[in-house]
């Protein structure tokens, strides 16, 4: 087998370009959160259903990447194990891109009415794009992390490096994204994008995702031919780690629960809640921007979608002031956690930092309807400069504990895997249910919540906050700490990357 897959590692500069890979899957992802929420509904999808079309996600998560970490695990491919995937991965990307951007031209030609506030034609190509996009992103992030630990070998200093890179360069993507996601003319780069159907709104959007495709075919092409992979042999297979269960999936993933160990449970379970309090604000981070902070409507008048407009750009702006924060976070998470006592502690502090800022969003809520209730309901303008000002900080603050769930969960997984010597594909792929099932019950909930109180985003960030005590708890008081066999250092990721080379 490969020197890094189970025994020794391979060369720092192979994580670091495997990593990339991350920045040109969150630039897509980027784009998802900022901008697609408020898409669907220029398509005529209501507030209160846009919540479900997000059920694609957390439902392909489900299925697919237990199964591809699975089939990754076990691919005698020649190129290798991972690499196949992640090609595949990335050009289904292309493929779910053009259903989503031209959902609107399609529809049109196929017969939907301009006049019509809903274009069903374009919802069901969107929503078949959407599911597409989903499945290929599962396909490509979880055989990235497989890869790289298999390239790490079994030194879990190298691991935690190799995500804390990972976690840098979805920050990168996230910056990438989120700032292409501001520009109200960037469709000026490519005029064609502006049709009868589609407005300069949906022309942005789709001049970004556009530009995404080639970012993320480029780095793609960059990992998968530079980095290269030993094939598993049928031996290998057979003989392996690989093949000590029955070989079916299903039997495969039954066992692997089976065998979980208690370290690995508590870690599902921190995991499970700490991504119930986060999706509510990742999913409607700009549209609370644009309907609670800002007063605007998508459907309301002209003035009223002008300032719903601001708002979701506002918020794009303040994601990519978050994925800055992030960016940097990650960098230092190593020494920090050292200097805090360990992850344990490092994880339970930035869980109060998560907790500090959802409270947060009720407090700008409340100013940004008390500045409007002051104005009178027929002066409609932007917020005050501070409840603006409060609400970037706001991003800015969360990037903090988002650097940790990047990275940490994908790290100690990795860890408690090597230490039981099971598939890095199938551990991750167990890992990844704790983070969709969390994704199903937001977006199963959150519409009902939604109307049932009126509507908007207000109710959903408020029942976030609910599910962080028992988190911060049960990581606080059970989470174990794993051994390490490397040395502990107080030296941050790019100056531990380069002491490693």
């Amino acid at each position: 087998m490969e020197t890094g897959q189970n025994g020794n590692p391979r060369p720092l500069w192979n994580i670091v370009v495997v990593s990339a890979i991350a920045a040109g899957i969150q630039f897509g992802w980027a784009l998802q959160l900022s901008l697609l929420t408020p898409y669907v509904q220029t398509l005529g999808v209501p507030h209160v259903w846009a919540a479900f079309i997000w059920l694609c996600g957390p439902i392909s998560g489900l299925l697919v990447q237990p199964i591809v970490g699975y089939s990754s695990d076990n691919c005698t491919s020649r190129i290798g194990r991972r690499r196949p995937f992640i090609a595949a991965g990335a050009c289904f990307v292309a493929v779910a891109v053009f259903f989503i951007v031209f959902a609107k031209d399609i529809g049109h030609r196929a017969g939907d009415s301009l006049d019509n506030p809903t274009k069903p034609r374009a919802v069901a190509i969107f929503v078949t794009g959407f599911w597409i996009l989903d499945v290929a992103n599962n396909m490509l992030q979880g055989p990235c992390r497989a890869f790289l630990a298999d390239l790490s070998g079994d030194d879990h200093k190298r691991m935690r490096i190799a995500n804390g890179w990972f976690s840098f360069f979805m920050a990168i993507g996230n910056v990438l994204g989120y700032a292409a996601g501001s520009f109200s003319n960037l469709h000026k780069l490519l005029p064609f994008t502006e049709t009868t159907a589609c407005d300069v709104y949906c022309a942005n959007l789709k001049t970004c995702f556009l530009i995404d495709i080639v970012f993320l075919m480029s780095v793609t092409i960059t990992a998968i031919t530079t980095v290269k992979e030993t094939p598993l042999t049928t031996k290998d297979a057979l003989d392996g780690d690989e093949g000590k269960s029955s070989g079916a999936f299903i039997g495969e993933l039954g066992t692997a629960f089976k065998t979980l160990k208690k370290p690995m449970w508590i870690l599902l379970l921190v995991t499970c809640l700490n991504c119930i309090a986060w999706f509510p604000f990742l999913l409607y981070d700009t549209d609370w921007m644009g309907v609670e902070v800002y007063g605007g409507n998508v459907k309301g008048s002209a003035n009223e979608q002008k300032l719903y407009d601001q708002g979701v750009r506002a918020g794009a702006l303040g994601l990519m002031i978050n994925s800055i924060v992030l960016a940097f976070t990650s960098l230092g998470l190593e020494p920090v956690s050292r200097l805090i006592g360990g992850v344990k502690n490092l994880w339970g502090l930035v869980n109060l930092i998560l907790a500090a800022c959802l409270a947060g969003t009720v407090g700008i809520t409340k100013a940004a309807e008390g500045w409007r209730r002051k104005l009178g309901p027929q002066i409609l303008t932007a917020p005050p400069t501070h409840v603006k000002g409060s609400a970037l900080a706001l991003f800015g603050l969360l990037g903090i504990p988002l650097a940790v769930t990047f990275s940490i969960p994908f790290a100690l997984a990795s860890i408690y895997c090597s230490d039981a010597g099971g598939g890095q594909g199938l551990s991750l792929g167990v890992l990844n249910l704790s983070i969709v099932i969390p994704q199903m019950i937001i977006s199963l909930v959150s519409g009902p919540l939604d109307a049932a109180f009126g509507g908007g985003n207000f109710r959903p960030l408020c029942w976030a906050l609910l599910w962080l005590p028992p988190a911060h708890c049960w990581q606080s008081l059970r989470s174990p700490i794993p051994k390490t066999n490397s040395p502990s250092t107080l030296e941050p990721l790019w100056l531990d990357t380069i002491r490693l080379y």
